[in-house]
């Protein structure tokens, strides 16, 4: 029912596409007939929106990977650095979800843990949308802010790093099998707001995946069995999101880049100090409209990395920004 809901989607969206497009036609030429300009003015942005519209279908046809359609987990943690870099892993965790709910994906916090000051120390975000994963998975990486730091006093300037990963949930149509012998169990207090119930008992759980080191904690619901389930789920994505990597190349590349949370593993870097600038590194796209970044206008970079992925366009190095 999915498939056949996207399936109509498309086709519905096509048909749309071809009416609108026909429709500003003749009303250009009707315009120009009467020599009515305003009406050709309109039809002419109208026609400006509608390429936008197809330029991203467009794009959309290019997430065929094997999990491209499905929902993502995406993880933010705050890199060294204290204060600083846990605030700008918070600035992260609100871009993703500012731009999720700006293409009406539904945001679900599954684990949160707070700085001790400011920020976050790590938090995971489910989104849940058609193609959720295939949009999100060129923003897994390092993430580099510079900026005039508001918790120092001296009001000097500091670069802060947080690493984003991005893997995608698994449906029925992909089984991974796990030995419940090679997982390790933890139940723990559920750290955060919540309530009695939620701090005095043990209803958080972590697995860690024995073979791999692979650790997923979760703690967003006060039942323990559903944090359990949650969190076998979350284990499966992981342990799927490795094997996928493992079969291309480039993305085990990114993968080791990740090993570091610092200078020379960046993906983008995001300076508000002493010029306005977002920059990818590996695409070579850039903008000033900082603001607009950091509130979830993340298109143009997430178009440019699908676009490099499918055809290998785009420079092939990109200096950072000092």
């Amino acid at each position: 029912m999915q498939e056949r809901t996207a399936l109509e989607d498309q086709l519905t969206s096509i048909g749309r596409i071809e009416q609108e497009l026909d429709d500003n036609l003749t009303m250009i030429e009707l315009g120009e007939a009467e020599g009515d300009g305003k009406v050709v003015t309109e039809a002419e942005q109208a026609l400006r929106r509608l390429k936008v519209d197809v330029a991203r279908r467009e794009m959309e046809a290019l997430l065929s990977g094997e999990a491209d359609v499905n929902d993502s987990y995406l993880e933010v943690h705050a890199g060294a650095g204290g204060t600083e870099s846990q605030d700008w892993a918070r600035m992260l965790a609100r871009m993703y979800t500012r731009w999720a709910e700006k293409h009406g994906f539904k945001v679900e916090y599954l684990e949160e843990t707070d700085g001790e000051e400011a920020g976050l120390k790590s938090a995971t975000i489910q989104v849940k949308g058609r193609n959720a994963y295939g949009w999100l998975k060129s923003e897994d990486g390092v993430h580099r802010l510079v900026r005039i730091s508001p918790f120092d006093s001296n009001a000097r300037r500091h670069t802060s790093f947080a690493s984003v990963n991005v893997y995608p949930v698994i449906d029925d149509r992909i089984i991974v099998d796990i030995k419940e012998s090679d997982v390790r169990t933890d139940t723990l207090r559920s750290s955060g707001a919540g309530g009695q119930h939620v701090n005095k008992t043990e209803s958080a759980i972590r697995l860690t995946h024995i073979p791999t080191n692979i650790v997923v904690y979760c703690q967003n619901d006060r039942s323990q069995h559903r944090n359990r389930a949650q969190a076998w789920d979350m284990l499966r994505a992981r342990i799927y999101e490795m094997e996928l990597k493992k079969r291309e190349a480039q993305a085990m590349v990114d993968q080791a880049n990740k090993t570091d949370i610092g200078w020379g593993h960046q993906i983008r870097s995001y300076v508000l100090q002493p010029y306005q600038m977002v920059k990818d590194l590996r695409t070579g796209v850039q903008t000033s409209d900082t603001g607009g970044v950091l509130d979830g206008d993340l298109d143009a970079f997430m178009e440019a990395a699908l676009a490099q992925k499918a055809f290998g366009t785009g420079p092939e190095k990109v200096e950072d920004v000092e």
